[in-house]
């Protein structure tokens, strides 16, 4: 039996508010839950900078907010190195804020505390973020407390070609970066570069690390990404480093 147009539309409107109101009830339910899987992301990702990806994995949700919460402390910083108090670190959305120009965006800063010893900063911790081939490159590096020797970095992708660009995931490709300068001896910031090519030794070098064949273009977005972001700290990076120098005298 043929419907009327009134009973098509009444259904059809009727099906839309029971559809949306299923998908509002889901959202309100799944939000939250979504939220602290991407914060325990986010801290994963930190503590991957200065924390093997074996002890990061051992750990339980729980155990890692605990971990984290004890180890890190954090501030916020603009392109002056000033500090933004009002401004909570953990909040700010790199990825966001990376459409700025360089100078209105708020700069996060992780300090990694000494086990048992919160007033000891082991090593600080800077976001990264840039284009490598296809989409979205990121990361955290980790600075000794000298302010120019790498301590760790964690690297990861959006869309980079598995086996090629993707591979700056690698913990192996990562480790290259340990024990790096980004400073040069005239106390220019160099940062450091991925080689073009794979196979070379350059453990004598403070300034390269090995690249990995056939992705020189996600290379050369890694490379991009360190100079510019080490670019954005280097005031606060060089302010510490004074402040450091000074309470060893």
């Amino acid at each position: 039996m043929q419907q009327s147009n009134t009973y098509i539309i009444v259904f059809s409107a009727v099906l839309t508010i029971v559809l949306g109101l299923l998908l509002s009830g889901t959202s309100q339910v799944l939000g939250p839950m979504q939220q602290e899987a991407i914060a325990l992301d986010k801290k994963k990702q930190i503590l991957g900078a200065v924390v093997s990806a074996e002890e990061i994995d051992a750990m339980s949700p729980a155990q890692i907010n605990e971990f984290y919460a004890k180890r890190i402390s954090s501030t916020v910083v603009d392109i002056n190195g000033n500090e933004i108090s009002s401004v909570e670190a953990e909040k700010v959305e790199i990825a966001k804020d990376y459409k700025k120009p360089a100078d209105k965006r708020q700069y996060p800063v992780f300090m990694f505390h000494a086990e048992g010893q919160p007033d000891a900063v082991e090593s600080y911790i800077f976001p990264l973020y840039g284009a490598g081939l296809w989409d979205a490159i990121w990361g955290y590096l980790a600075l000794e407390t000298d302010m120019n020797t790498i301590a760790g970095i964690t690297l990861a992708h959006a869309g980079e070609t598995p086996g090629l660009g993707a591979r700056i995931t690698e913990g192996g490709v990562q480790e290259r970066y340990i024990g790096k300068k980004i400073f040069d001896e005239s106390g220019e910031l160099v940062a450091v570069q991925m080689q073009k090519g794979e196979g070379k030794d350059y453990s004598g070098e403070e300034h390269k690390v090995d690249g990995m064949s056939g992705a020189t273009i996600t290379g050369t977005g890694v490379n991009n990404m360190l100079k510019a972001y080490l670019g954005h700290y280097e005031t606060y990076i060089k302010s510490k480093s004074s402040s450091q120098a000074v309470a060893g005298l």
